[in-house]
């Protein structure tokens, strides 16, 4: 299957990537952040070519709308196939309690 789907980074996750970067920056410095944004950005272009590649989430409800996950260091990529795009919801880290990012966001 040579077809790649379309990958759409939604605004809450791409303000999130942001944060994860300033973190980093602060925390570690220019490398670190660089660091962790490519291994994110590295996750999501491979969910291009296998988008189911990624687990259903833990949480019954969103396993139930059909969002997966997939792992980039300690960060999780929450995202849906939807037709032949990806959608990227969150990139919460892991130990974080994700489904509260989506009740908060339905309001």
């Amino acid at each position: 299957m040579d077809k790649s789907c379309k990958l759409e980074i939604l605004p809450s996750a791409q303000a999130e990537l942001e944060e994860i970067a300033r973190v980093h920056m602060a925390l570690s410095g220019p490398q670190s952040a660089r660091r962790i944004t490519d291994k994110i950005y590295d996750a999501m272009e491979q969910l291009t070519r296998f988008p189911l590649s990624g687990p259903p989430v833990r949480d019954e409800q969103l396993r139930a709308a059909g969002y997966r996950y997939i792992l980039a260091d300690s960060y999780l990529v929450i995202y849906r196939l939807l037709g032949d795009t990806i959608f990227v919801y969150h990139i919460p880290h892991g130990a974080s309690d994700y489904p509260k990012l989506f009740r908060t966001s339905f309001f």
